[in-house]
């Protein structure tokens, strides 16, 4: 513990900074990333956009009534955010070969050429870590160190934006105390609460009860593991994740779900939980399944396997809502779950939100094949945030849409701010464009090609 170093990396408001990257117009504008429909929730705001209150897993609604006229609303898009984490990764281990990634945006790394080093080397370390991500991605990190995993998380809040902080071992336990106690890695708004109506508003109050307070408290088995975060002890090693097999989100409901509209608005905010954990997971799905489990206990499962591997919220929730099964036919249900498997770093994103798939049903006697045949035949009209090709003009993004006519930004990373010009939406010289040509690498993506 005496000479370990742990780092934490975190991506500076990694969705909307890879937006402004590829788009240059988008620079020091307020960018919100997110669903754009009623329910929509923002996944990711600029610093611009966060001045004025603005955050990740807000209503989108709320998010634009903060920023104002001013906003820049725009759907995720998954591909590029995927690419863009896998180039700023493959840069970190060239000098931190053993990295823990949680998500998209942030990792943690312990470095064997730090093992006893000084605080003074440590930040030199980190600047030219830093440095080389910048290069080499032109997106900005955030970077955080000290003894342990709970630390260096602490450290590279602490550090953004676009910052470093490092802590040594004598200031870890000023820092611990003087934190609120939700800080501290393990402690949600229940066990918060829990603490507070007994007082312990801080990690050093939470630190300085005992073992058998903490305990009786929180549980004889978390309750001491987080005693030790709050008193500096974390030996927990950086390792590489096994990545999952399925991300999924379900909900049992007080009363049974009669009718297959009432499943279909529950569908709505279960996919978008599962929707939102995925999206953190960085990769993209390919195999949708819907879990129903039926007031007699009994559970039917139903899957479709898309043709390609997407973050798209519309394909999949989509996808998840065609795949229920009418209540009338079944009986009652209970619970709804929907699953996202096939998962893999993303190579396309849909150019149609609807497409011919199969389905497979499950129950206790197997297998049965059915078709899902509602699929559309033609792309979805012109949205703001497309990326597009033009015959003449090469690579862009819708900047407007409707009444017929489209305004398209030409721009990409490599070419600084571009023109705007404006077509008919039918206009022949324009096709939908893969989002990934926007980061204008084709020498990175040729190699992962290989």
């Amino acid at each position: 513990m005496a000479a370990r170093w742990v780092l934490h990396l975190d991506m500076d408001a990694f969705f909307a900074s890879v937006e402004q990257l590829t788009r240059p117009t988008l620079r020091d504008r307020p960018v919100l990333v997110g669903g754009l429909g009623g329910r929509g929730v923002v996944a990711g705001a600029s610093y611009e956009a966060r001045v004025f209150g603005a955050r990740s897993a807000m209503p989108m609604h709320q998010a634009r009534r903060l920023v104002g006229a001013g906003a820049v609303v725009l759907p995720p898009r998954g591909v590029v955010y995927g690419l863009a984490s896998r180039r700023v990764f493959d840069t970190v281990r060239a000098r931190v070969p053993v990295l823990e990634q949680l998500s998209y945006d942030e990792a943690f790394g312990e470095p064997t050429e730090l093992a006893g080093a000084t605080s003074s080397e440590v930040e030199a370390f980190c600047q030219a870590l830093r440095a080389e991500v910048r290069t080499e991605t032109g997106l900005v990190a955030s970077v955080g160190a000290g003894s342990g995993k709970q630390i260096a998380k602490i450290a590279s809040g602490l550090a953004k934006p676009d910052g470093i902080r490092v802590v040594g071992r004598d200031q870890e336990q000023t820092l611990l105390s003087g934190l609120a106690v939700r800080k501290l890695w393990g402690i949600g708004p229940v066990a918060e609460e829990k603490l507070h109506r007994l007082g312990i508003e801080t990690i050093g109050a939470f630190a300085a009860l005992s073992e058998a307070e903490v305990a009786d408290i929180l549980g004889a088995t978390v309750g001491p593991a987080l005693h030790r975060l709050a008193r500096g002890i974390d030996d927990r090693p950086v390792a590489e994740n096994a990545p999952a097999k399925q991300i999924s989100a379900e909900s049992t409901f007080a009363e049974d779900l009669t009718t297959l509209e009432q499943l279909r608005g529950a569908m709505g905010p279960i996919g978008e939980h599962a929707h939102r954990r995925l999206e953190k997971d960085g990769r993209g799905a390919r195999t949708v399944t819907v879990k129903l489990k039926r007031s007699d206990m009994s559970t039917l499962t139903r899957s479709a396997t898309l043709p390609y591997a997407t973050t798209d919220p519309s394909t999949l929730i989509g996808t998840a809502r065609r795949l229920l099964l009418d209540p009338i036919e079944i009986g009652p249900v209970r619970l709804v779950g929907v699953g996202f498997s096939g998962l893999t770093e993303v190579r396309q994103e849909p150019l149609f939100t609807d497409v011919d798939l199969t389905a497979e049903e499950t129950s206790g006697d197997g297998p049965l094949p059915s078709t899902l045949s509602d699929a559309a035949a033609a792309a979805p009209a012109w949205r703001i945030g497309d990326d597009v090709s033009h015959t003449e003009h090469g690579h862009g993004w819708v900047q407007g849409a409707g009444h017929g006519v489209m305004t398209v930004r030409f721009e990409t990373r490599a070419t600084g701010r571009g023109p705007a010009r404006t077509f008919s939406d039918h206009d022949p010289a324009l096709t939908r464009a893969n989002p990934v040509d926007s980061l204008a690498w084709p020498e990175f993506v040729d190699e992962l090609a290989r």
